[in-house]
């Protein structure tokens, strides 16, 4: 595998990948189009929030700032119940459009967080010398893992770190 990544390269491209199916959404005519962005955005997230759930974040629990730590899993937890939302909707949903900007709004801050330069989660991690190569090989493996089992069996139904699920 000649294109190996490095944790952060990895994390990052999943960034770019999914901002760039935001923008298409905002773009794009028709609710099936709509539906179909929607439903990969809320997959290739899915995804990446589970490797760094699973992985990532466990390698810097001592090493960065916690509070940042704490603030991405909170994160996550909220861009979980939009995408639930978004899952469990459809463009017939009169909040159809808005969840899913409210999503991108909410994953664009999270961004900005861990790629934050000197004091991001990301020049954190690097500069507390953890293995970036070997993560990547991590994260690469878990991803491939997951996106198969979701594109067979459907997006699970999220887990919450830090919020109750609670039904409306």
């Amino acid at each position: 595998m000649a294109d190996k990544q490095d944790a952060i390269a990895l994390l990052k491209a999943d960034h770019r990948e999914v901002e760039e199916l935001f923008e298409q959404f905002e773009k794009a005519a028709g609710d099936g189009r709509k539906q179909k962005l929607a439903e990969q955005i809320c997959l290739q997230l899915s995804v990446h929030s589970a490797i760094e759930e699973e992985i990532f974040y466990p390698a810097c629990e001592g090493k960065v700032e916690e509070d940042l730590l704490k603030e991405s899993y909170v994160e996550h937890d909220g861009a979980k119940v939009l995408i639930a939302e978004i899952l469990n909707g459809g463009p017939d949903d009169e909040y159809y459009d808005s969840k899913v900007k409210v999503l991108s709004e909410e994953i664009e801050h999270h961004v900005q967080e861990e790629e934050k330069r000197m004091e991001g989660l990301f020049a954190q991690a690097r500069k507390a010398g953890l293995d970036m190569d070997a993560l990547g090989e991590q994260l690469a493996a878990r991803k491939q893992e997951l996106t198969a089992e979701y594109k067979a069996s459907g997006v699970p139904t999220p887990t919450l770190t830090t919020m109750e699920s609670t039904t409306v």
